[in-house]
């Protein structure tokens, strides 16, 4: 059906300098990584039958009915998902979603094998391809509320080994696609009450990381990640690896930083940081997540935090070196609509971004003309991009918002419904 909005949302933008047939053309270059554990509650497939986990910093609140409780059933919500969702995407994986037989594999022992299923599937579906994150929580190793700063240095080597694993892994996955895997690194290490061993902590930690990364590249299959996080459920008062810890690490270890939108006090703008991290590192890795009040990694939705990281991604003229991905987990909807909710919410952040007259905005900032650039701005507030964002839509053969919900509610009924 023809987009009757869209000729005139062509002209409207032109006369402001803005080639939307471009931004469109761009938009189709910037894929997003979808957060597996969505699905399925942060569970994994360790144990059959086995519920979302609990512990480590991590709780997914909510008992809608449907939860994927095996990969096939993860893998057919996430193709729903993905086939609502305009573009060619990624999927991010956690170590804990392998395909393990029904056998016991404990984490520092899982190898290519149990993910040879999902490389299957994500080259079958065309998917632009993998990535992968090593699960370091909800594990008896982890159960002091540390692992790569615990004081036991066994408890430390057991999870170097993971990490290095799962890293192996990471580059087989890139390879298989030719397109580098981002493995990337969250611990939950920290205390729920003051320490007065912060050094101590940061000291091991920063060991155990040169153990996994120094002398253990993967060629240019890998890129690593490192996240920080301000708190978490267990870790109220310290976090070991905090953003000031990992962003020094990063840098001076030449990986990637990882921003997570949740993971900082509510005052505080991620879009700002990008222009800061830059001309000090190759890459960033983005989390498009929402706190709300604290850490609760609610899903992405398009307001202001994620539009203004976009519009900041786009402005630095680098958004090719800024990896989208999402990182939330919400068990009281259906889980399937959170994942659309949010791979579109992101999706039409960085549209909008690219249809912003930036070189214009910057030359009336560079004359001095700032009241010029405010009433431009607030002009392109109202400016047609639901009719571009729709022209997306129809040419990836994508409903339009307002239509896509129909898709899930007939999919819960035929099948999520049905899962006990």
């Amino acid at each position: 059906m023809a987009n009757p909005g869209w000729e005139q949302a062509r002209e409207r933008y032109a006369a402001e300098g803005v080639d939307a047939e471009a931004a469109l053309k761009a938009l189709y270059g910037v894929p997003v990584s979808l957060n597996c554990w969505q699905g399925d509650d942060v569970g994994g497939f360790e144990k059959a039958g086995a519920g979302p986990l609990d512990g480590g910093g991590l709780k997914a609140t909510g008992n809608y009915p449907g939860r994927a409780r095996n990969p096939v059933e993860l893998r057919a919500d996430m193709e729903k998902a993905l086939s609502l969702v305009p573009g060619r995407h990624r999927v991010n994986l956690h170590a804990i979603y392998g395909e393990f037989g029904g056998k016991p594999v404990d984490r520092d022992a899982i190898r290519r094998e149990h993910f040879e299923g999902w490389v299957e599937w994500a080259k079958a579906r065309r998917l632009y391809g993998l990535d992968f994150n090593a699960t370091l929580f909800a594990h008896p190793k982890a159960s002091s509320g540390y692992t790569l700063s615990d004081r036991d240095a066994g408890i430390r080597g057991f999870w170097v080994e993971h990490v290095r694993k799962c890293r192996e892994i990471g580059a087989w996955m890139g390879g298989k696609f030719d397109n580098p895997c981002i493995h990337n690194l969250w611990i939950p290490d920290g205390s729920k009450d003051a320490t007065s061993d912060r050094a101590g902590y940061r000291a091991r930690l920063v060991e155990s990381l040169d153990a996994i990364y120094a002398g253990t590249g993967h060629g240019a299959m890998l890129k690593d990640a490192v996240e920080p996080k301000l708190f978490g459920i267990g870790s109220e008062s310290f976090v070991v690896g905090s953003h000031e810890f990992y962003l020094a690490y990063a840098v001076s270890r030449k990986l990637m930083p990882c921003l997570d939108m949740g993971h900082f006090h509510p005052t505080e703008s991620v879009a700002d940081k990008l222009s800061a991290i830059l001309p000090f590192t190759s890459e960033i890795l983005v989390h498009a997540s929402r706190g709300v009040r604290w850490d609760s990694d609610h899903v992405a939705i398009f307001d202001d935090g994620l539009r203004d990281l976009a519009a900041e991604a786009v402005r630095t003229g680098k958004l090719e070196r800024i990896h989208l991905a999402l990182d939330y987990f919400d068990a009281s909807i259906n889980r399937v609509a959170a994942w659309v909710v949010g791979m579109r919410a992101t999706l039409k952040s960085v549209l909008l971004a690219l249809l912003e007259p930036h070189k214009r905005i910057l030359g009336l900032e560079a004359a001095g003309d700032l009241a010029g650039r405010m009433a431009l701005e607030e002009s392109l507030k109202t400016m047609p991009f639901g009719s571009v964002w729709e022209e997306y839509c129809a040419r990836m053969g994508v409903p339009p918002d307002g239509a896509w919900m129909d898709s899930v509610r007939a999919y819960e009924k035929a099948v999520l419904g049905k899962r006990g």
